[in-house]
């Protein structure tokens, strides 16, 4: 049988920074995108990647 090297898929959510794809203990919700059928999709950054990227906190959004 031969191997696959597929990265794990992580789910989305405060320990995941999706800008780094990796864990993170600070991250916070930054977009949350509606989709007209399905479930929508939420993107999570932690402080290092928002700093670098001057991305603002959903709840910080006007």
């Amino acid at each position: 049988m031969q191997e696959t090297t597929h990265p794990a898929t992580a789910p989305a959510g405060p320990g995941w920074c999706d800008w780094h794809e990796g864990p993170s203990g600070t991250a916070v919700l930054i977009q949350a995108i509606e989709q007209g059928s399905g479930p929508g999709l939420t993107r999570y950054a932690c402080a290092p990647c928002r700093e670098q990227r001057r991305l603002v906190p959903y709840s910080e959004q006007p």
